[in-house]
């Protein structure tokens, strides 16, 4: 499913004018100028931003109106985007979890994932909501994997997210609650297409589980439950697909995630 040609119009518009953000407040991606390209399905825009260093270029690959992006639409826009381009910006209002572990960088390529707000396609709505946030970088979640005795623990401290004005990678830990995580899951077993949640662990005094406690009127040990309030995973066998993957959510309710490699 490809994007219509007066969607594409749309979003380039707005991209010209609202740019990306990137994480912080005020800090976004400007485009000095952003122009549509003819032809081919895998880019839809080609322009220039400002850096700390001078401009740079971008490509800009945008999903359909409505579907999601996958792992294939996402390869496809990297092979040509690296032919020209600092930055690729594959823009869409929803991504699969194969797109999302697609790499961030690839042969000098850097790659931001952005979510289209979903104003846009929601034409005189659009004039209440502004344009400050209509696209946001996903970030990437900053985790250590540690082998003890066989097993796989994993340990999160944060989310990522790159700053391609600055080409700095900022984490979270700013003392904002909103900007803290919420939430992380972990798929212990990846297999590249689906996300399956085995570990599941919730911060700052958010605990769901007093329900199952009564519901299940069993005598399960308090630090069990206490495990799964932890920034750091209760251990697990290597995955045999050779890759783990881990989602977080923070208390808006973006959602990152990462594969990682465990040989």
């Amino acid at each position: 499913m490809l994007a219509t040609e007066d969607y594409v119009a749309n979003i380039v518009d707005n991209l010209r004018v609202a740019g990306v953000q990137t994480g912080d407040k005020g800090a976004r991606i400007q485009f000095e100028n952003l122009d549509t390209l003819p032809g081919g399905p895998e880019l839809q825009a080609r322009g220039e931003f400002r850096t700390d260093v001078g401009l740079k270029i971008a490509a800009v690959s945008i999903g359909p109106e409505f579907g999601s992006v996958d792992d294939d639409f996402v390869r496809a826009a990297i092979s040509k985007a690296k032919q020209f381009a600092n930055l690729l910006i594959v823009a869409a209002t929803s991504f699969e979890a194969a797109a999302l572990s697609e790499p961030n960088e690839i042969d000098g390529l850097r790659v931001m994932k952005v979510k289209i707000n979903p104003d846009l396609t929601m034409g005189d709505l659009l004039k209440k909501t502004g344009s400050g946030n209509l696209f946001m970088a996903f970030g990437e979640p900053d985790i250590r994997v540690e082998e003890t005795k066989g097993q796989i623990v994993v340990e999160i401290k944060g989310v990522d997210v790159y700053d391609p004005v600055k080409s700095e990678i900022r984490s979270s830990g700013s003392g904002k609650v909103d900007d803290d995580l919420a939430a992380w899951f972990i798929d212990t077993n990846y297999d590249g297409r689906s996300f399956f949640v085995s570990h599941a662990y919730f911060l700052n005094d958010i605990c769901p589980f007093d329900k199952f406690k009564k519901l299940l009127k069993a005598e399960i040990p308090e630090e069990a439950w206490d495990s799964m309030c932890s920034t750091v995973s209760r251990p697990f066998p290597k995955p045999s697909t050779g890759k783990i993957a881990v989602k977080a959510i923070n208390h808006y309710g973006d959602e990152v995630m990462k594969v990682i490699e465990c040989k």
